[in-house]
């Protein structure tokens, strides 16, 4: 495949492949958003209604349990996880488990913002720390479920503890709506509309069990706690947040189009439809790596595969050999030429990560325009090769 010299005949009818905001959901188009309510106040009646609704329809779309309360908060799903983290800790020890840029995050929010010296738990790109060693019966646990940066999840919530003490924050944002989340064993999960849902970015999703609620009522945090981050009232949980009642003004432009996502994927079917499209665009990358000798994953357990931001990296043992400024650069090649090419917009790894390609798979793909790209991406590392074999 890396001899591929003739430019391939189908191009994606769609070429966004962006880990986020994430592409619009098939037939999408501006006249989605027609019933916005702009111009009005996001307290009158019809506001209040649609946000009401956005909640109600997350609830259906995604399975949350009854006794869960779901709240639309700000900043999105980094606000989500620091409303939590603001708000909740401190009675017990932490540990923060990361192997991504995102989870470090949290990390340094824990150590260096509020100062509680938890247990890091800390694994490289594409590698999974060890979760039997993190302690969910007795301490508070935040980690992400799925690395948008690193295409690595954790398999399965069966390492956290069922008769857990402490709290469990789960950064969901890239897994929501793509792959089971084990609600028993989570207490709070975030994630935002721009990912998998494909809406338009602006606000975060906060989902808590009664069990993250009896800690919000009674924990005293030692640090000052921004209004953005409030979730109690005078020992009480402040309701409205879970109602529509948002802190801040939300757009109302950004809440119809997410209501648009959840209705589309409600006529689908719903979360099994969601779950099923993933994991069907997501082969079609991991099918293509295993027949293609010049690329492969980072995520070095199959059993961790994401199946929404899938990350790879160059494995050509010409190119590797040349030294890492090489394979970064033949990777910027490939994305940059494919981004002229208008065949695959932002698919370059995140700049944090080792050097290589990340590529959205999340259900607001079509499995076709994956399909259509495999031979470009042959395409564009054939014609990167070449520049070297000329220079050389």
């Amino acid at each position: 495949m890396t001899h591929v010299t003739n430019r391939p005949a189908t191009r994606p009818r769609v070429p966004n492949f962006s880990s986020g905001p994430c592409t619009k959901r098939p037939g999408w188009s501006l006249q989605a958003l027609a019933d916005a309510p702009l111009g009005r106040s996001h307290r009158s009646a019809i506001g209040k209604a649609k946000l009401q609704q956005a909640i109600d329809l997350t609830r259906t779309v995604l399975q949350v349990p009854a006794d869960y309360r779901i709240g639309i908060v700000p900043a999105s799903d980094t606000g989500a996880v620091e409303m939590a983290m603001w708000s909740m800790l401190g009675p017990k020890t932490v540990e923060v488990v990361a192997w991504e840029a995102f989870g470090l995050e949290w990390v340094t929010d824990a150590l260096k913002e509020l100062k509680i010296a938890p247990r890091v738990h800390v694994g490289d790109y594409g590698i999974l720390p060890d979760l039997a060693a993190v302690d969910t019966k007795h301490n508070d646990v935040i980690f992400t479920w799925n690395g948008t940066a690193a295409g690595v999840r954790v398999p399965n919530g069966d390492w956290i503890a069922a008769d857990r003490e402490g709290v469990t924050i789960c950064d969901a944002t890239s897994a929501a709506f793509a792959m089971p989340l084990d609600w028993a064993k989570l207490d709070v999960v975030t994630f935002s509309w721009q990912k998998v849902m494909g809406g338009e970015a602006a606000h975060g999703m906060i989902v808590l069990s009664p069990h993250a609620v009896a800690r919000i009522e009674s924990n005293v945090p030692a640090w000052p706690v921004p209004k953005v981050f409030r979730l109690a009232k005078d020992g009480k949980l402040i309701e409205g947040i879970f109602k529509g009642d948002t802190i801040n003004t939300p757009s109302m432009l950004a809440v119809e189009d997410y209501l648009d996502t959840l209705k589309w994927a409600h006529g689908l079917g719903g979360l099994p439809a969601l779950h099923a499209r993933a994991d069907a665009n997501a082969r079609v990358i991991h099918d293509w790596v295993a027949r293609t000798p010049w690329i492969g994953h980072l995520a070095a357990d199959a059993g961790t595969y994401s199946n929404t931001g899938v990350c790879l990296v160059i494995t050509d043992p010409d190119v590797l050999a040349m030294g890492d400024a090489v394979v970064g650069a033949v990777a910027k090649g490939i994305a940059d030429t494919l981004d002229r090419e208008g065949i695959a917009y932002d698919i370059g790894a995140y700049r944090d990560a080792p050097a290589g390609l990340r590529i959205w798979c999340g259900g607001t793909v079509e499995r076709t325009d994956l399909e259509a790209l495999t031979p470009w991406l042959d395409w564009a590392f054939a014609a990167e090769k070449a520049k070297l074999a000329r220079a050389a």
